[in-house]
């Protein structure tokens, strides 16, 4: 696929374009709902610009085609997710040994314990690309995961020092839960979709209706049983990425769905740990490497750009092309950010 690509932070102004990317996936996070998007979208103008701070941070990213103008995909940080005003809330996944020295029996029985963090990790999520734009030659998918993690880099403070995502795991064809609907739906007397909207904002339902004991497993349908802790088809590629880069399985799955939590030390996932500030010379000789770039100017807008691209590095400084500079909007002497990944 032929084409010039650039990731940039995101404006109000992008609603439209950004509403018709959610509607490929209509997420708890990104849902295909235009009132939702236009708040979702202000907070994160106000985020990266400095006019909201701590647990109400919330940073989208975009993708743009620049040929086509129109923006291809998304990606999101929250840069905490888990507050005593909105906490984490999970399901651990635990083990209750059982042995009976009469039967000479023993058991190790799978439970479901529901849990709060009220001082919760940074959070990834939002993660969407046009079908026609995956998998290509451009790598656009692992630029959007990608920049998350060197904008953490560049702005370390304000971030938390554990990063989670909670990946999808197999759905019904109608997107429905088995999950929900052995468990949830049981509690609650809600619609899975009901109670994914409702949690966005209010919480309160869940520490009111679902039980404080451990859930044994057992007692649910066995196919119910099979999807605790899987990752869905479409989202195996990203749970491959985040266990390559760092991030393992918390033993933790998200109470609605039943999806996996993976877990990262942040100054250990390799792109935040990696990146350095270098500066940028023209295109020279030498072996050529893939990298997420990213350059932020206050005062111009974009502020924040990125890309990702074939470099070469000599000497503490990284040679492009002149191409990757215009779509970074970059000078020769100038400094960037850059992981490899």
């Amino acid at each position: 696929m032929a084409g010039s690509f650039r990731i940039r932070q995101s404006y109000r102004e992008d609603v439209d374009q950004v509403l018709a990317v959610a509607e490929h996936l209509d997420t708890v996070n990104l849902p295909h709902d235009r009132q939702v998007i236009e708040g979702i979208l202000d907070r994160s103008e106000k985020s990266f610009n400095g006019e909201v701070s701590g647990s109400d941070l919330e940073f989208v990213f975009v993708l743009e085609d620049l040929a086509q103008k129109r923006i291809i995909g998304t990606s999101m940080i929250y840069a905490q997710h888990g507050t005593k005003r909105a906490p984490h809330i999970f399901f651990r996944v635990e083990n209750d040994e059982r042995y009976s020295v009469t039967l000479d029996r023993y058991f190790v029985h799978r439970t479901l314990r529901i849990g709060y963090n009220y001082n919760g990790p940074t959070e990834i999520g939002g993660l969407i690309l046009l079908p026609q734009y995956r998998r290509n030659v451009h790598a656009l998918g692992k630029a959007l995961s990608y920049v998350r993690f060197l904008f953490m880099r560049m702005h370390r403070p304000v971030f938390r020092n554990h990063v989670i995502s909670e990946l999808l795991p197999p759905l019904e064809a109608d997107g429905t839960s088995k999950l929900w609907e052995a468990l949830g739906r049981r509690f609650t007397g809600l619609t899975y979709q009901e109670a994914d909207r409702l949690s966005k904002d209010n919480k309160e339902f869940i520490n009111a209706l679902f039980p404080d004991d451990p859930i044994h497993t057992e007692l649910l349908p066995d196919d119910v049983q099979a999807i605790i802790g899987q990752v869905g088809e479409e989202t195996r590629a990203v749970e491959k990425m985040l266990r390559r880069i760092g991030f393992d399985y918390a033993e933790q799955i998200d109470p609605f769905d039943g999806g996996p939590h993976f877990i990262a030390n942040t100054d250990e996932i390799t792109i935040v740990k990696d990146a350095a500030e270098v500066e940028v010379r023209g295109e020279n000789a030498g072996e050529r490497r893939w990298a997420i770039i990213g350059v932020e100017t206050p005062g111009v807008r974009p502020a924040f750009r990125a890309t990702g691209a074939l470099v070469t590095v000599q000497s503490g400084a990284v040679g492009m092309s002149e191409d990757v500079r215009n779509r970074l909007g970059v000078e020769v002497g100038q400094k960037v950010w850059l992981s490899f990944g």
